[in-house]
């Protein structure tokens, strides 16, 4: 009973993440590591999706992870993250691995 309370109040403080597919999460992760461009961005996520979403999916993510003030862009159209984007990851990370604390049994499963 004490994860899921947890799980719950780490969900009800997160401003992304509440997406289909996790996307504005791995588009953070993303851009936890560098500065990117939409495309770089979308390649990034075609590897570990194994398809690219489209510029139709990619650039409304990004342009509402912008308006929450998570990321920014600048005049070469370069996005990286805030502050605040990267308090957030850090939310949405917590709130990932208690949802999949079990991922070594799924990996087991998978094989």
């Amino acid at each position: 009973m004490g994860k899921i309370f947890l799980i719950e109040n780490i969900s009800k403080n997160m401003k992304c993440c509440e997406m289909k597919g996790y996307l504005t999460y791995l588009i953070l992760w993303i851009l936890s590591k560098r500065t990117m461009n939409g495309a770089e961005i979308g390649r990034e996520l075609e590897k570990r999706r194994g398809t690219k979403p489209s510029p139709g999916t990619i650039y409304p993510a990004l342009k509402e992870l912008r308006k929450n003030g998570l990321i920014t862009v600048d005049e070469n159209k370069n996005y990286s993250l805030t502050p605040a984007g990267q308090g957030e990851l850090e939310v949405a990370c917590k709130s990932f691995c208690n949802i999949f604390y079990d991922m070594e049994e799924m990996l087991d499963f998978k094989k």
